[in-house]
């Protein structure tokens, strides 16, 4: 594991600079999304699927999280079509059925990037989500999901909280992603874990409002997933060929620039 030192993903780095995320389809499922929102700028379509894994259309987020998390990809992707996978309705809770569909719903709707800007330390929902990420995989779908709740980062850019884990994030074929609030908010830091399991780690504040304090601004793990979707967007644009977590991960490495902890 790098303690000193990092692989880094930037959006101004030669790779990326001049990509959009074209092509890309991305599922957000969260709260619904508000189309309307300036930040968002329109979702292509959408579902809401129910803690009792019924659909319905009305996927208008009534929350502002998945507007917010749909915003902070858009930023970094803002030529990629976002799909709307509504499963939190009056508060940000759903069962394990919903979310298995979601996840299965945006395969079959042929998203690339499955973000879950969401989590769960329940063991007993272990086998089904597992069985759902690899069901996206096989149809070409990847899951960007917490991997765990995350705390504050440390001098040296270790991310604390590392031992409590969240699914489906930390399952095989997930694209994991930590809580880093050291890293630039137009980055993506790329490591191994001291078990050589890949992360990706990510700032935790979303797209800045006009007039409003980041601290009085949603924060944390959701908008690192975020922003990793939106970064890997642009690189799955500019390598289409990339499929697995595994491949993405290699291919975010060779294309990251090796920084010291500080900068």
């Amino acid at each position: 594991m790098e303690e000193w030192e990092h692989r880094e993903l930037r959006l101004d780095d030669a790779a990326l600079a001049e990509r959009r995320g074209e092509g890309i389809r991305i599922a957000v499922v969260d709260s619904g999304v508000h189309s309307l929102h300036p930040h968002v700028g329109g979702v292509a379509g959408g579902v809401a699927i129910g803690r009792d894994e019924t659909e319905a259309d009305d996927y208008l987020d009534r929350l502002g999280h998945g507007t917010a998390v749909a915003a902070a990809i858009r930023e970094k992707a803002p030529g990629a079509e976002l799909f709307a996978v509504k499963v939190f309705g009056d508060r940000l809770a759903t069962s394990c059925g919903a979310l298995v569909r979601a996840i299965e719903w945006a395969a079959e709707h042929e998203a690339r990037l499955i973000n879950l800007s969401l989590g769960t330390t329940n063991p007993a929902h272990e086998v089904r989500l597992a069985e759902a990420v690899a069901g996206a995989a096989d149809a070409g779908s990847l899951v960007v999901s917490a991997r765990s709740g995350g705390g504050r980062t440390g001098e040296e850019g270790t991310p604390e909280g590392e031992g409590v884990r969240w699914l489906p994030g930390s399952i095989p074929g997930a694209i994991g992603v930590l809580l880093d609030w050291s890293c630039p908010r137009h980055s993506v830091r790329v490591r191994t874990d001291h078990r050589g399991a890949p992360a990706f780690l990510a700032s935790g504040f979303p797209r800045p409002i006009p007039g409003v304090s980041p601290a009085r601004n949603l924060g944390g793990i959701s908008f690192a997933v975020a922003n990793v979707t939106g970064v890997l967007a642009r690189l799955l644009e500019a390598e289409p060929k990339v499929r697995s977590a595994s491949q993405v991960f290699e291919s975010a490495r060779r294309h990251a620039v090796l920084r010291p902890a500080t900068q």
